[in-house]
């Protein structure tokens, strides 16, 4: 092996993938630890997550003891579709919850040091601090879900449960590819962060609930435009057998995991061409 060959080895191995994810989950836990030092502020924020979660779901209550169903769709089926896209909510949440401080980064300077290190600057960003209220995210996903999936008329063979992680998995990142193509917008705006409050506000009110009951123009829009459709209401469609009344194909229905990944790959490749625009806040 020659010398120049040599050299470039270390680096081959530090622009590696698999390094750089292990390098992020260890920078991950580090923030958490450090997070953890303060035990007020951690009970305190995960309370408020929990909360804030959580009244979204006794909302559901509320309207289903009124109305008991809407569109076809009972209290124990609405609370199965809230609950698994809270779930997918969380699962993009955890990794991703520090895009919404990527407006202070890049005004303070901050950003400057993430392009000289030897790590993805987006998965820098996303580890450099750790948000306590996300803790409570998961804690209300797992425990509603878990709840609604006893309560709803769910067959879990292997085929739904796989199908159901990958749905988890998939509506993660149609929920997140969104809001990373509008952080990347940070890059030549400086300021989105109302743009991704409106985003994310979207998903949630109108992600916990069957598109159907908003008109076929809504439900066209948030599937197609903004793949909300994609994040809970298809995938619970097909594990509680509502697939007749979607306005997607069954093979769409059975394949709405694969839509996250490709929209969050097409995301990626935004940041990145948005990134060639940043200016330090020096210049």
């Amino acid at each position: 092996m020659t010398t120049e060959a040599l050299e470039r080895k270390p680096l081959r191995r530090l622009r590696s993938p698999i390094w750089s994810l292990r390098m992020a989950w260890e920078l991950e836990k580090a923030a958490f630890r450090g997070q953890l030092e303060y035990r007020l502020n951690f009970v305190i924020m995960t309370f408020l997550g929990i909360a804030y979660q959580g009244s979204g779901f006794a909302f559901i209550w509320v309207v289903l003891r009124q109305f008991h169903t809407l569109d076809g769709w009972t209290f124990h089926d609405l609370a199965f579709l809230y609950s698994l896209r809270l779930l997918s909510h969380a699962t993009w949440v955890v990794p991703f919850n520090l895009l919404s401080d990527i407006d202070m980064t890049l005004r303070e300077g901050m950003f400057d040091q993430f392009l000289v290190r030897p790590l993805n600057p987006l998965l820098q960003v996303i580890t450099h601090r750790f948000r306590m209220n996300v803790i409570g995210d998961v804690i209300t996903a797992f425990a509603l879900f878990v709840l609604a999936a006893n309560m709803a008329d769910v067959s879990f063979t292997v085929v739904h449960v796989v199908y159901l992680v990958l749905a988890v998995i998939g509506g993660a990142l149609a929920e997140g590819a969104i809001i990373l193509a509008c952080a990347s917008l940070s890059f030549r705006l400086l300021e989105t962060w109302a743009l991704r409050f409106l985003i994310d506000n979207v998903y949630l009110m109108f992600g916990s609930y069957p598109l159907r009951i908003f008109g076929a123009g809504i439900s066209w829009s948030f599937t197609w435009l903004v793949p909300i459709a994609f994040v809970a209401y298809i995938p619970s469609s097909v594990l509680l057998k509502h697939a007749s009344g979607l306005h997607v194909s069954p093979i769409i229905a059975w394949g709405a995991p694969a839509v996250g990944f490709i929209w969050f790959i097409a995301s990626y490749q935004v940041w990145r061409w948005q990134l060639k625009h940043y200016q330090s806040s020096g210049h």
